[in-house]
């Protein structure tokens, strides 16, 4: 079940998803976490961050709407006291980050920098440890310098935005992998552009755009009006994105999300492209979902004589499926 993502050997292709998962060891109390690939925990900012005002999910028939606004403490507060917790478990995290300007992305990266020096230093090694293995570029979010459009819809800003975050985490050796957005007409060409400006990997996807109405007052649902589609309608969506991708820049990390809640999404995914996956808004549903998919996709390897989860890859890169 081991898997190459770039720079990362993982024992496992299942992660949590940013977002789904909270910002530490949360789901610790429903299974190990270091029995996962890794934890990736929710966006941090450079600074805290209130969201978007209440209701912030709204059930859609084929999957969830959010509009929580990437709410959060701001990563000085996160390393203090959610990530020491989160290491303590054993299990390998990768760290989401998030800004409204690049001048954030690079403070949030050079913030995180210094703060996992920090965290190295003060850990007496007693302690189940484990580490944080990569940083997750989240460029999905308004750009203030770009009258609020998203970072990710353009490649010039996207590559600025990763970009950025690299310049912050000089030194550290940790891999970037940028989270794109579905909502571009070509994904391939923003991919490209993250690739360019130092990202290692992808992450693909994030979620569509949507809202939801009440038709006898034609307002939105939610607080913050719009929210992102998650769940089962994402994931062909994330299947194309991945396959795309994989397609254009055959020796980029990948990692696949969207809508997976079985063993069969995380092989389709696999199959795709992707060397690792994602589990997310069946989290909400179910918390063990993530170690339910990983357990899962054992049994669906076993029953279809995949002796290594490596083997979706090589039939891709044949031609050939199952």
């Amino acid at each position: 079940m081991s898997v190459q993502v770039g720079a990362v050997r993982l024992p496992n292709p299942v992660m949590t998803a940013s977002g789904t998962a909270g910002h530490g060891a949360e789901l610790a109390a429903y299974f190990d976490l270091s029995a996962l690939g890794a934890v990736v925990v929710k966006s941090v900012s450079a600074r805290p961050w209130p969201g978007n005002p209440a209701p912030r999910l709204y059930p859609a028939r084929a999957g969830m709407l959010n509009s929580v606004g990437l709410q959060n403490s701001g990563v000085d507060a996160w390393l203090q006291g959610d990530l020491p917790p989160l290491l303590a478990t054993g299990a390998r995290v990768v760290v989401s980050v998030w800004g409204r300007s690049t001048g954030d992305y690079a403070e949030v990266a050079a913030r995180l920098a210094a703060g996992l020096e920090a965290v190295a230093a003060s850990r007496d090694g007693s302690a189940r440890t484990g580490a944080v293995v990569a940083v997750e570029a989240n460029i999905s979010c308004p750009n203030v310098e770009d009258r609020q459009r998203m970072f990710a819809h353009s490649p010039e800003a996207a590559a600025e935005a990763v970009g950025a975050v690299e310049r912050g985490l000089q030194g550290t050796g940790l891999p970037v992998w940028a989270k794109l957005s579905p909502n571009v007409t070509d994904i391939v060409e923003v991919a490209g552009a993250v690739l360019s400006a130092g990202a290692d990997g992808l992450t693909l996807v994030n979620t569509l755009m949507g809202m939801a109405l009440d038709p006898l007052t034609g307002t939105p649902v939610l607080g913050g009006g719009g929210g992102g589609l998650s769940g089962p309608a994402l994931h062909p969506v994330a299947v194309r994105a991945v396959h795309d991708c994989r397609k254009a820049f055959p020796g980029t990390a990948i990692v696949g999300v969207g809508g997976v809640s079985s063993g069969f999404d995380a092989a389709e995914l696999l199959a795709a492209g992707a060397d690792a996956v994602q589990v997310g808004t069946a989290t909400f549903a179910d918390p063990r979902a993530p170690l339910r998919v990983l357990e899962d996709l054992g049994s669906w390897c076993a029953a279809n004589g995949v002796t290594a989860v490596s083997q979706l890859q090589r039939w891709l890169s044949a031609g050939a499926g199952r």
